[in-house]
C-alpha cells in the first residue's frame, strides 16, 4: 500500500477562504475516494471537528520548511499533496501542488513586497519540481503556461466544489438586524482588497434606490475597508460564521462578484448552488464557473454597467426565474466528491 502525506495545515486556520476551505473539504473525502492508498494528515496545530486524524507536529514559524519535511522522512511517505501552500525545499520524494491562483503575478499592487517574493519563489519551485500540477480552472493552467511557461500537458484541472444541495445550518432572521441589515441588500463575499473590486460593486449600489451593499470577508486592505465603512449605503460584516453566512446567501436580492482575478470564484458556486442570481466580471476563470447561469458584466470597473445588471438581478422578475433555475442545475455539477475524486486521479496517476 503507498503512503500519501498532505499538509493539512490550512484546514486548521481559524480564518477559512477558498484554500482553506479546499484542503479541509478535499481531505476528508481522500480515503473514501481512494482507500487503496495509505493517507497521512499533518498540520502544526490541532482543531476540533476537521473530520480526520491529524499528526500534530508543532512548530511556530517556517512549520512547512523545516517541521514537515522531517516528519514526512519519519512516515516514509511515498507521495507529498500539498494543497494550498509550499512544496518543502528539504522534502527529497515525490510532490504534488496544487496552485490555486496568480493573482501575485497578475494583480501584484495587492500584495507586500514579502508577500510577492515569497509566492514567486514557492510557486516557480513548485513548477519546476513537481511532475504535474494542479490548478482549479482553464484560466489559471493558462496563467501557468504564460506566466511560468509551465508545459500545459502537466497541468491537471480540478474545479473545485459547493455546488451540493444539502440542508446547511442556517442563522436566525433576527441576525440581520444585528448585522446592521433592515432593508434589501446586495451581499458580497470575499476578503476586502483592490482585485476583488468592492469599490466598484458599492459605486454600483449606490446609483441604485434601496439596496445596500453587504461585504462579508476578513478585512485585508485597511484603505479600502475605511472608504467602504464611510457609506452609509455600505455594511462590513467581517468574518461570519457558517449558519451567519448561509442567512445572507438566502436573504440578499442578488450577489455580485465584481472581481478583477480570480483563481476559480467559490462565492459564484456557493451562491448558485442556492439559488441566487449572481452578477460577476466576465474576467479570469469566474465564466468558467458560472456558465450561463449568471449576469456578466464586461467592465466591472464601470458602475454605470454593474448597476444595470445588478437593477436586472434584483428587479427583473423574469431574469430572476430564469436564472435561479439555472444556478442550481449548473451548480450541481460542482461537488466536492467530484473534487477529490479528481485529486486523488491525479495522485494515482503520479504513483503510478
Amino acid at each position: 500500500m503507498k503512503t500519501v502525506a498532505v499538509d493539512f495545515n490550512p484546514a486548521t486556520r481559524e480564518v477559512a477562504t477558498g484554500t482553506e476551505i479546499f484542503t479541509r473539504e478535499v481531505g476528508v473525502r481522500l480515503r473514501d475516494v481512494a482507500p487503496e492508498i495509505r493517507w497521512l494528515f499533518f498540520a502544526s496545530r490541532a482543531r476540533a471537528g476537521l473530520g480526520v486524524d491529524v499528526m500534530v507536529v508543532p512548530l511556530a514559524r517556517m512549520w512547512s520548511q523545516v517541521r514537515l519535511p522531517i516528519a514526512l522522512l519519519q512516515a516514509h511517505a511515498d507521495l507529498l499533496l500539498v494543497p494550498g501552500h509550499a512544496i518543502p525545499f528539504g522534502w527529497p520524494g515525490k510532490a504534488l501542488n496544487v496552485v490555486h491562483d496568480l493573482a501575485f503575478e497578475r494583480h501584484p499592487e495587492a500584495y507586500s513586497l514579502a508577500e510577492r517574493s515569497y509566492l514567486r519563489l514557492t510557486t516557480r519551485w513548485a513548477a519546476l519540481r513537481c511532475p504535474l500540477l494542479i490548478v482549479p480552472s482553464e484560466s489559471t493552467r493558462q496563467d501557468l503556461v504564460d506566466l511560468y511557461h509551465v508545459r500545459p500537458e502537466r497541468v491537471r484541472v480540478v474545479p473545485l466544489g459547493g455546488g451540493e444541495q444539502v440542508e446547511r445550518a442556517v442563522a436566525p432572521a433576527k441576525r440581520l438586524a444585528e448585522l446592521g441589515l433592515t432593508g434589501p441588500f446586495v451581499l458580497q463575499v470575499g476578503r476586502i482588497e483592490a482585485r476583488k473590486n468592492q469599490a466598484a460593486a458599492l459605486a454600483a449600489v449606490e446609483r441604485m434606490e434601496s439596496v445596500n451593499l453587504a461585504v462579508a470577508g476578513p478585512e485585508r486592505d485597511a484603505r479600502l475597508t475605511a472608504r467602504l465603512r464611510a457609506s452609509s449605503r455600505c455594511r462590513i460584516l467581517g468574518v461570519v460564521d457558517g449558519p451567519t453566512l448561509e442567512l445572507l446567501y438566502r436573504r440578499a436580492r442578488a450577489v455580485v462578484v465584481p472581481s478583477l482575478y480570480e483563481g476559480f470564484g467559490l462565492p459564484v458556486l456557493e451562491a448558485m448552488a442556492r439559488g441566487q442570481v449572481v452578477v460577476a466580471a466576465r474576467k479570469s476563470s469566474l465564466p468558467e464557473v458560472g456558465g450561463d447561469a449568471v449576469l456578466y458584466v464586461d467592465d466591472p470597473n464601470d458602475p454605470t454597467q454593474l448597476a444595470a445588471a445588478l437593477e436586472a438581478a434584483v428587479g427583473d422578475r423574469k431574469v430572476r426565474l430564469r436564472l435561479t433555475k439555472a444556478a442550481r442545475q449548473r451548480a450541481t455539477g460542482f461537488t466536492w466528491d467530484r473534487c477529490a475524486t479528481g485529486v486523488a486521479d491525479v495522485v494515482r496517476e503520479l504513483l503510478a
